[in-house]
């Protein structure tokens, strides 16, 4: 047995071919009972089967192979070993057994866990009484908790699932019901066999569910399942699902594969949401929408959620990764073809333009040097969660985007309908999407993408303008100011002066000169173009953030894009990326802080919503950067911002309008929170004042769901331990509300104090039986500047306990990235890297490379910024300018 040991993946001389699946889960001892008949086809002379297994009590002498290819009728095991670390279990049996088809039969038990991954415990709350359900959540790998199996994508196989439950609950599983049968107080429910799928697409779930219904235009039974009494919230998801499927089913070509889909809320969850085939669940913030009491963001994030995970029925489950070096090729198409179902459900929320938030996210995890490509190897089960990340979803996304951009939006339908007929029920590699696409198109799209996805990183492209060229040079662009050694085919896209000049231009090395004569609209020359100031043309390179890379222009390029900027000439999209390169070369110390915010007032008459969001959270990073270098110009950066969002504020005010947008809706909450941070006295003052009034009449129309996040925040920047009143009323509100989404307002804002021994208190509170599991990481998410010495204390402190609720879940990484990513010196570098030398995990180890890699990046821009000699007088001068 011993052979088998350590090894990254299963040995390949057997394959399932058919899952024959019992549960029997027993709510109230949280433990179940399992047996399992898996049709196995050999395809090498064996003794052994190994398969994976994992917290399972295997009955040995129910272990048994019976071959449909020899003589001996059946095989009994001589040994049968479950190897905890490597988490399989070895089984040897009493003689050899020839290549053909046999079946394997194993009887187990197993625990309902607490920890959201495998078969686990979640509890919902029906009539005041707590009563518990039970949840499978299997990607990545977590199959083997529940059953014995081949917990490998590309082993593929049908499951026929029986779940025996007491009578008076409600069993789910992939596929609908085929028989029920009574057996005094308990029900066996059997469902139809599923077609062929990935272990950790399987899922079971057994509770009390209220739900809601309807159907496609060719006859899908929707489902929307939720704790008793909380049918009516499902209703906006069911609505977005019914459409996205008929979308989906044109856009593929190829029509949803099962008869029904059920979509299921769980009070205990670790991910947003889970594709599992025919039945998906979610957080129920990801899926339940409150008319009276959900924001605007809520509504957004339940449609694109939704859109994503219903996606995944095509690209992940009907066509499956082959091994989770692949995943982005599910969660990248995912990402990305939700925001094309939501632009075609709600073409007013201008979505795609609020996709650049989805490329920045992208590029501020792959301007590590820590960052990973795209395709990662991936040797032990153990790695694949850290991959769940920006580089996967967002970064996959991104490039899909620039790649449709390159090909054409019919090219790439097409080619992407023919990948899904193509290889519908098998499994795929990237190559092959690639191949596909090639042969639709006609481009070199694997010479093309393999830079993009074979490596990390992206390029910066440096723009200098001369004679009557561009001269074009990348390198690899890196937050810490280093150049690393990439190089890319880069599809640059630009225009001069108007978006009637775009031009293409693929550049295939690191310098290249562009001849640009055909589009400066003048006799060519540099005179003539930079000479002129009347006229005042600029050159803007990737029209409209299609392409994942930045852009570095020359000083004179800049002023005049800049100008550009103030004269409302670019697009959202283009006002948005020279703002977020900008501040990426600010931050890598490529360019002052005192250009950037010159730049920055040049976006005083914003009024998008993208754009806006993004100055936001381009403020609070330089805040906090300005409060460790120079602490004593601190107020003028803050009055610096609070004069640039006054303007949208008091146009927006407090209230929603009669008619008003949904970007109207989403910004108002974001400008309020934002003014509240930096002091702005009447912001405060007003948040207070109807904080008050919802405190006395949960439903007033003075605190409506957009704008209570930004009144919770400006609460408690007035609270201390010896004013305690904000703090109490804001428990009082997380208590007495059952909405998940009103909790988690509550939860990120309550660390938002200045007063560090309110953080610790909130931070503690985030801990207890209170808060769900789930839920503790949005408190950390949030703290306050003054905070972040408390909660790195807090962390050391409860290190152990937090270990023992997440283990290697995809949360615990989560835990260190928010409490250490925010300081800004070596010295906090190094403690931090002494604490975890000890304590490291296989789990959180790239996350703290890549948290302790932000510590330095944050203490080089910090010395940089000390060295700015102009700086004081610039901000005095921008914070008391009058606009």
């Amino acid at each position: 047995m011993e052979q088998f040991k350590r090894q990254p993946r299963l040995p390949k001389f057997a394959n399932p071919r058919r899952y024959d699946l019992t549960l029997q889960p027993n709510l109230d001892s949280r433990k179940f009972n399992g047996s399992v008949e898996i049709d196995v086809e050999i395809v090498s002379e064996t003794r052994f089967l190994v398969l994976n297994a994992a917290d399972l009590a295997i009955e040995r002498d129910s272990v048994s192979f019976k071959s449909r290819t020899t003589d001996r009728e059946e095989f009994r095991a001589l040994g049968v070993e479950l190897v905890e670390e490597d988490e399989i279990l070895v089984i040897e049996f009493d003689g050899v057994i020839n290549v053909g088809e046999g079946r394997l039969r194993i009887q187990y038990q197993g625990t309902l866990n607490d920890r959201m991954k495998g078969f686990y415990r979640s509890v919902c709350e029906i009539n005041g009484e707590k009563r518990n359900m039970a949840v499978t959540h299997f990607e990545p790998a977590d199959a083997r908790l529940c059953f014995p199996c081949w917990d490998e994508p590309a082993m593929k196989a049908t499951f026929k699932i029986t779940v025996v439950v007491p009578s008076e609950l409600r069993a789910l599983s992939n596929m609908p019901v085929v028989e029920e049968q009574m057996e005094g107080h308990l029900k066996i429910v059997s469902f139809q066999e599923s077609p062929i799928m990935s272990t950790y697409l399987v899922a079971v779930i057994v509770g009390l569910f209220d739900y809601v219904e309807d159907q496609t235009s060719d006859g899908v039974k929707v489902r929307v399942y939720c704790q008793v009494g909380k049918g009516n919230q499902g209703k906006f998801a069911l609505q977005v699902a019914v459409r996205t499927l008929d979308l989906y089913k044109e856009y593929f070509a190829t029509s949803y594969s099962l008869p029904k889909l059920d979509m299921v809320a769980i009070p205990d969850f670790a991910f947003g949401a889970m594709e599992n085939y025919g039945l998906v669940t979610y957080r129920e913030t990801a899926l339940l929408y409150d008319d009276r009491h959900s924001a605007a963001a809520n509504k957004q994030r339940v449609a694109t959620v939704v859109a994503h995970e219903l996606a995944h029925q095509w690209f992940g489950n009907l066509v499956t990764m082959e091994w989770w070096t692949h995943l982005w090729l599910n969660e990248g198409f995912a990402t990305w073809v939700s925001y094309l179902a939501a632009d075609n459900l709600f073409p007013e929320w201008n979505i795609w333009t609020q996709f650049l938030s989805v490329m920045t996210d992208g590029l501020r995890l792959d301007g590590l040097a820590e960052s990973h490509p795209i395709e990662v190897e991936i040797g032990h089960a153990r790695e694949i969660n850290e991959i769940f990340d920006a580089i996967s979803y967002r970064k996959g996304a991104s490039i899909i985007q620039m790649l449709q951009s390159y090909l054409g939006a019919e090219c790439f339908q097409r080619s992407l309908a023919s990948y899904i007929r193509r290889y519908a029920s098998l499994n795929a590699k990237t190559e092959d999407l690639w191949a596909v696409l090639e042969e639709e198109s006609g481009e070199p799209v694997n010479m093309l993408m393999n830079s993009w996805t074979k490596q990390k990183g992206y390029p910066l492209v440096s723009v200098t303008m001369k004679d009557h060229k561009l001269e074009l040079e990348q390198s690899q662009f890196l937050s810490s100011g280093a150049e690393g050694d990439g190089e890319w085919i880069v599809p640059l896209t630009l225009f001069c002066g108007s978006y009637d000049t775009r031009k293409n231009f693929l550049l295939q090395k690191k310098k290249a000169d562009l001849d640009i004569t055909d589009i400066l609209g003048t006799s060519g020359t540099t005179g003539s173009f930079l000479g002129n100031v009347n006229q005042r043309k600029w050159i803007k390179l990737n029209v409209n953030q299609t392409g994942f890379y930045r852009v570095k222009y020359d000083d004179e390029l800049s002023s005049r894009l800049r100008y550009a900027i103030e004269g409302n000439f670019l697009s959202a999209a283009d006002r948005f990326g020279i703002l977020d390169d900008s501040f990426a070369l600010c931050m890598a110390c490529k360019l002052s802080l005192c250009s950037l915010l010159s730049l920055l007032s040049a976006y005083r008459e914003e009024v998008e919503y993208t754009v806006l969001s993004r100055l936001i959270s381009v403020s609070s990073k330089i805040t906090k950067i300005v409060a460790d270098a120079v602490p004593e110009l601190l107020g003028y950066v803050k009055q610096f911002f609070i004069n640039i969002f006054q303007h949208p504020a008091e146009k927006l005010g407090w209230e929603p309008r009669q008619g008003e947008s949904h970007l109207d809706a989403l910004l108002r909450g974001e400008i309020m929170t934002a003014l509240a941070i930096f002091g702005h006295d009447d912001t405060q003052n007003e948040a207070v004042k109807r904080f008050c009034a919802f405190l006395e009449y949960r439903n007033t129309a003075l605190l409506p769901p957009d704008t209570r996040k930004a009144a919770y925040v400006a609460v408690m920047q007035r609270v201390s331990a010896s004013d305690r009143w904000g703090y109490e009323a804001r428990l009082r509100v997380y208590r007495e509300s059952d909405l998940s989404q009103e909790k988690t307002r509550v939860l990120s804002s309550l660390t938002n104090c200045p007063d560090p021994d309110i953080v610790l208190e909130a931070l503690d509170f985030s801990l207890s039986s209170e808060v769900r599991s789930q839920d503790a990481v949005f408190g950390l998410a949030a703290v306050s500047k003054e905070g972040c010495d408390t909660a790195w204390k807090w962390l050391k402190d409860n290190w152990d306990q937090i270990v023992k609720i997440y283990g290697n879940g995809f949360l615990i990484s989560r835990f260190v990235s928010a409490v250490v990513s925010p300081f800004s010196s070596h010295e906090k570098a190094a403690e931090v890297e002494e604490f975890f030398a000890s304590r490291s995990k296989t789990s959180i180890e790239r996350t703290l490379k890549q948290s302790l890699e932000r510590v330095r990046i944050n203490a080089n821009w910090v010395r940089s910024v000390r060295e700015e000699n102009s700086l004081p007088e610039a901000v005095q001068e921008l914070a008391y300018r009058k606009y």
